[in-house]
């Protein structure tokens, strides 16, 4: 148990140190390798949580896929980094406002549901057949909503061959 609540605090640490270094970085490339760090630390969290389908998805789907994605967007797109520091620099004040109710909001969440923060354990049958319980609401209770999301990605697809071709004249 010990063991598991140091593991548990090491990934949590390391999303939340990774996910503060990803915000501060000037240098985008730099940003994405720390939010790479956090996917795979959020996929420890699930993994401690004996959630494996998410667990997989998490490595497979973010830190695979969409990490690849982003790293082609920012070598693609040149970016002139300079003119948008200058327009970053004058927003500190918002940013320092925004960050401070950020933190009133959780903490006030935190207060306010000290009660309630003591989840109970997951039954131990839930655990050996996670990703048939998953698989089974997806495909049964959330069918529909699970249809429409597929159509939107495909619809997204289309648009961005459609918008990434150029026009031969």
């Amino acid at each position: 148990m010990v063991l598991a609540n140091m593991l548990f605090y090491f990934f949590a640490l390391l999303a939340v140190g990774s996910a503060l270094l990803m915000v501060t970085r000037r240098n985008i490339v730099h940003a994405a390798v720390f939010l790479v760090t956090t996917l795979l630390a959020t996929a420890g969290v699930f993994l401690q949580l004996q959630a494996e389908f998410l667990f997989v998805t998490q490595i497979l789907l973010y830190a695979g896929g969409i990490m690849v994605l982003f790293i082609f967007v920012i070598m693609l797109v040149n970016l002139d980094v300079e003119m948008l520091l200058v327009q970053f620099n004058r927003q500190w004040s918002v940013a320092g406002a925004l960050a401070f109710a950020l933190a009133v909001q959780v903490f006030f969440a935190l207060w306010a549901g000290r009660d309630t923060l003591h989840l109970p354990a997951p039954p131990s049958q839930l655990a050996l057949k996670n990703t048939e319980t998953v698989a089974d609401a997806l495909f049964s209770h959330f069918l529909m909503a699970f249809e429409i999301a597929s159509i939107l990605l495909l619809v997204a697809m289309i648009g961005a061959v459609v918008m990434g071709k150029r026009r031969v004249e």
